[in-house]
């Protein structure tokens, strides 16, 4: 199947675009703030901004190498460039790692419709028990997280379904905007708030007395996770990518876009978070449990402006989670109808068959049965860790390896320099980056994962 075929990104907007929102997501929204909350603010920020140069971008390169090459899904494209090598293996580990990542983020993603539909209608207004008490019954409940996340999937099928400039790139240059200018409005309530000058200087005046060798550890980690490395995923829409397209540049423009949205996202909650006093180490629980209360609080004067806030607030976040999953889907899209020589559709409805069954168990682990768990955690819980702290690792320093000292060079340059007609002035940097910066940074952030550092 040439690429002709397989059809691709239509301008370098659209390409910008689609790959920022794959990489832009709940990982900016939700993880980053309370990462940044928990490790001290300013001085994580700082780190976390030197570990997207030296990691996320020279990263982000090589799976943008690997897939342009192979114009094809991850898989084939891992193969193409391995040639006979055992090196092809990586690309069917990362359309795996897709799928279990579809399925849990699905789960959280319908919560925030949940959330949406319940800031609409009133339901979460409340003391702050109340609200705890609001997310711990309706995540255990059996029906209406199962239909939201079910629900969610299909509507990330029907983008995916419609082809990469009809769908993901016409769904990105809509959704990727839309998002800015909410987060965009709410920073700004946020920030007008009295007292929110204390979020701000917690954001941007550091204190290095607080850094330590978890933080440095944890902001390597955020970066990793926030950027989408090692899932295929870029690999995936590099292989949608015209022969003209700057790698380079399109990977600098992508990790500064998303470095930008998560420090919008921590503009947005911690001046309100400072402002009604409550601690900016609220951890994970920090969307669903505290930020109900602290909008209603933080704008209780103005019960009007609260009610607004509210909804904007968990309407960003359900298209921050469908700028991910749209990315998502297209992995195991593309390996389904490419490698079973099916179409489009029939390879957009086996990834969404397999990811819905993965999504109701996720879904329905989290209380609604008892004893749905996998080593002692529920099944949501063990996916994230299989992913997060396995997979994602070890494929992205797979693919370090691969490219920094197993794939034929004159390839990688030519990918980098598109074939000579642009300067290699940084092929040299790059590519000492991906054989020794990279692999020593991410093999730390397994180790630590596991507390052996």
């Amino acid at each position: 199947m040439g690429k002709s075929d397989r059809g691709n990104f239509g301008t370098k907007i659209g390409v910008i675009l689609a790959t920022a929102g794959s990489a832009v997501g709940l990982g900016n929204i939700w993880r980053f703030p309370y990462m940044t909350g928990q490790d001290g603010g300013a001085a994580f920020i700082l780190i976390y901004f030197v570990c997207v140069l030296l990691l996320g971008i020279p990263g982000m390169v090589s799976e943008f190498i690997v897939g342009r090459h192979g114009a094809s899904n991850a898989a084939t494209a891992y193969r193409k460039l391995s040639g006979r090598g055992p090196w092809g293996i990586i690309g069917y580990m990362g359309v795996f790692t897709s799928m279990i990542i579809l399925g849990f983020y699905a789960v959280v993603a319908g919560w925030c419709l949940q959330y949406l539909y319940a800031a609409i209608v009133g339901e979460i207004s409340g003391n702050a028990d109340y609200v705890a008490e609001y997310f711990r019954t309706f995540s255990s409940n059996p029906v209406k997280p199962t239909l939201w996340t079910v629900g969610f999937i299909l509507i990330t099928h029907w983008v995916v379904v419609h082809g990469i400039r009809n769908g993901i790139e016409r769904a990105s240059n809509l959704l990727m905007p839309t998002l800015f200018v909410l987060l965009v409005v709410i920073v700004i309530a946020s920030c007008s708030l009295p007292g929110a000058t204390k979020g701000i200087d917690f954001l941007f005046k550091p204190d290095f007395s607080k850094v330590d060798h978890n933080v440095m550890l944890d902001a390597l980690g955020q970066a990793f996770f926030s950027l989408s490395l090692g899932t295929a995923c870029l690999c995936t829409y590099a292989s949608y990518f015209s022969r003209q397209t700057n790698l380079a540049r399109s990977a600098t423009q992508i990790a500064l876009i998303d470095s930008l949205i998560a420090i919008l996202a921590g503009l947005m909650i911690f001046p309100a978070a400072f402002s009604v006093g409550v601690k900016p180490d609220s951890g994970p629980s920090l969307i669903f449990i505290t930020l109900p209360n602290v909008f209603q609080q933080a704008f209780g004067m103005v019960p009007a402006v609260g009610y607004v806030i509210g909804i904007l607030f968990y309407a960003l976040l359900a298209l921050a989670a469908l700028t991910s999953t749209i990315s998502m889907h297209e992995i195991g899209t593309a390996f389904f109808f490419e490698e079973l020589k099916i179409t489009r559709r029939r390879g957009a409805w086996i990834e969404t068959l397999v990811c819905c069954t993965i999504g109701v168990v996720c879904s329905l682990s989290c209380g609604a049965v008892e004893g749905l768990t996998l080593f002692g955690k529920s099944v949501l819980d063990c996916c994230d860790y299989l992913t997060a702290q396995i997979l994602l690792p070890l494929g992205a320093f797979l693919t370090c390896l691969f490219i920094g000292w197993f794939a034929p060079r004159n390839i990688v340059k030519d990918e980098f320099t598109n074939w000579g007609t642009l300067r290699g002035t940084f092929f040299r940097v790059y590519l000492f980056a991906v054989r020794f910066i990279c692999p020593i940074a991410i093999l730390a952030i397994f180790l630590h994962q596991f507390g052996m550092i």
